[in-house]
C-alpha cells in the first residue's frame, strides 16, 4: 500500500459517438464506486433503527430492509455493496492494464504487482477485523480478503480469450452449486442451535434446498476445518452470520462480470450500443438468478454467495451502472456526480477510515458540539444525525485529499 500524489485520472470526454479503446477511466464507473462507498459509510446513520421506533411506518420498513442485510434468502440494497465493490475491481482492471502496458511494463512485473495486491488486500482485511481482538483474528469473509483471494486469478484470466473466460465463469457457478448439492445433508438429530441458528428460525429450508441452510453446508464445514488451522482465542465452530471463506470463489465470478463490463465500455462501440449492452446483460442476469430460485434449484443467498446470487446481484449491478452511464456518458450530466467522485477516488482510504476512526469522530462530534444538535429531532433520530455528522466529516477529509491530489492505492 502506498500514497500516490497525482492528478485524478481524467474522465472520458464527451465527444464523438465512437471512440477507440482507451486506458482512460470512465466517469460513470468512478461515480458508481463513490455511491457504493457512500452506502457502506451510511451504516453510521443506523437508519434501520427508525423502523423499530416507528413500526407502523411502511416507509421506514423499506428503509430498514435496504440498509441492513437480509437474514438469509433475498437481496437488499445493502446486500449489493460487497458484490458491487468486487464488480468494480474487475471493471477497473482493463483500464489499469491498458495504461500500464502502454507504459511498457512487462507481464512479469504486472503479475508481481497483482500478487502483491492480493496479499496486501488479504492482510489488510485480517488486520481490520482484528482491531478489537486480543490476538490476530484469522477470518477470510471480509470484503477485502475475498477480493484479495481472487484478484491474482482475475488478473491471469484477463490475459485469456473470451471463450476461456466464459468456460471458467460457467464452471465456477456450476461446480460451486454442485459441491453444495453433493455435500451430505445433516442428520435428523442435527442441533442447529449449537451452530448459531436460533430455535425455530424461520429461514431454514427443507427438502433439496436444505443443502443451502445456514451453518450446515459445505462452506461451513470447510471453515470448521480451515479456520481452526490458525491460532485462535477459541475453537471456531461457526460464523454467527453464516459468512464463509469459500465465497471468494463465486466472488471471482462477480469480478469477471466487472472485467467484461469494463472491456465492453472500453471498446470502440457507440455510447448507445454500450448502454444497450449493459441493460440487456443486466436484465438477463437478474432473470437468470431469479429463475434458479423460482425453480428451487438454487436460492439467492448472499451469505454463502450462491451461484444464483452471483447472477442476480451481478444483473442488478449492471442495471445500476447502466443508469450512471446513461446519465453521465450519454446525457452528459456530470456535475451532480462530483461528491461521489470524491469518495470513489479514495475507496481504500475511506474503507480503512470507516473501520478505524468512525467511533472517534462520532464521539468527538458529541464532545465538542454537545449532544443538543443531535437531539433536535427527538431520541429516535439522534444516531441518524450523529451518523450524518460522521459522513460529513469523512467527506471533508476525502475532499481535502482530493484537492491535494492524495490518493491511497494498493
Amino acid at each position: 500500500m502506498h500514497l500516490r500524489v497525482s492528478a485524478p485520472a481524467p474522465a472520458v470526454a464527451q465527444g464523438p459517438a465512437v471512440a477507440s479503446p482507451t486506458s482512460t477511466r470512465i466517469t460513470s464507473i468512478d461515480a458508481f464506486r463513490g455511491l457504493v462507498m457512500f452506502l457502506m459509510l451510511a451504516e453510521a446513520m443506523r437508519l434501520w433503527t427508525l423502523h423499530t421506533a416507528f413500526p407502523e411506518s411502511r416507509f421506514w420498513s423499506i428503509v430498514a430492509y435496504n440498509t441492513s442485510h437480509v437474514p438469509w434468502q433475498g437481496c437488499s440494497l445493502h446486500d449489493l455493496i460487497q458484490p458491487a465493490f468486487s464488480f468494480l475491481v474487475g471493471a477497473a482492471m482493463p483500464f489499469s492494464l491498458a495504461k500500464r502496458r502502454a507504459n511498457g511494463e512487462p507481464f512479469g512485473r504486472l503479475l508481481a504487482h497483482a500478487v502483491w495486491r492480493s496479499i496486501a488486500l488479504i492482510l489488510l482485511g485480517i488486520f481490520l477485523r482484528s482491531l478489537e481482538r486480543q490476538q490476530t483474528y484469522w477470518t477470510f469473509e471480509d470484503t477485502l480478503t475475498q477480493i484479495g483471494l481472487g484478484y491474482t486469478f482475475l488478473f491471469l484470466l484477463a490475459f485469456t480469450s473470451l471463450r476461456t473466460q466464459i468456460v471458467v465463469f460457467v464452471t465456477i457457478l456450476v461446480a460451486f452449486w454442485g459441491a453444495f448439492v453433493l455435500y451430505p445433508l445433516p442428520g435428523p438429530d442435527f442441533d442447529y442451535t449449537k451452530v448459531g441458528v436460533p430455535a425455530n428460525w424461520p429461514h431454514l429450508y427443507s427438502g433439496f434446498l436444505a443443502h443451502f441452510n445456514k451453518n450446515s453446508n459445505l462452506s461451513w464445514a470447510f471453515d470448521v476445518w480451515f479456520l481452526n488451522l490458525f491460532p485462535r482465542e477459541k475453537q471456531f465452530l461457526y460464523n454467527s452470520g453464516g459468512w464463509s471463506t469459500l465465497s471468494f470463489i463465486p466472488t471471482l465470478a462477480t469480478m469477471m462480470l466487472g472485467l467484461w463490463a469494463g472491456r465492453w465500455l472500453q471498446s470502440a462501440r457507440t455510447t448507445v450500443e454500450k448502454l444497450k449492452g449493459l441493460l440487456i446483460g443486466g436484465v438477463a442476469l437478474t432473470f437468470a438468478g431469479l429463475l434458479l430460485q423460482w425453480l428451487h434449484i438454487n436460492p439467492i443467498v448472499k451469505r454463502i454467495w450462491t451461484s444464483s446470487y452471483t447472477l442476480y446481484s451481478g444483473g442488478l449491478i449492471l442495471l445500476i451502472l447502466a443508469g450512471f452511464y446513461a446519465a453521465i456518458e450519454l446525457k452528459g450530466w456530470r456535475k451532480w456526480s462530483f461528491p461521489l467522485l470524491v469518495i470513489g477516488a479514495n475507496s481504500i482510504a475511506i474503507y480503512v477510515m470507516s473501520w478505524t476512526i468512525e467511533h472517534f469522530i462520532s464521539s468527538a462530534l458529541v464532545r465538542h458540539l454537545s449532544p443538543a444538535p443531535f437531539a433536535i429531532m427527538g431520541p429516535p433520530f439522534e444516531p441518524v444525525l450523529r451518523g450524518l455528522g460522521v459522513l460529513i466529516v469523512f467527506w471533508l477529509i476525502l475532499f481535502w485529499m482530493w484537492r491535494r491530489k492524495i490518493f491511497l492505492r494498493i
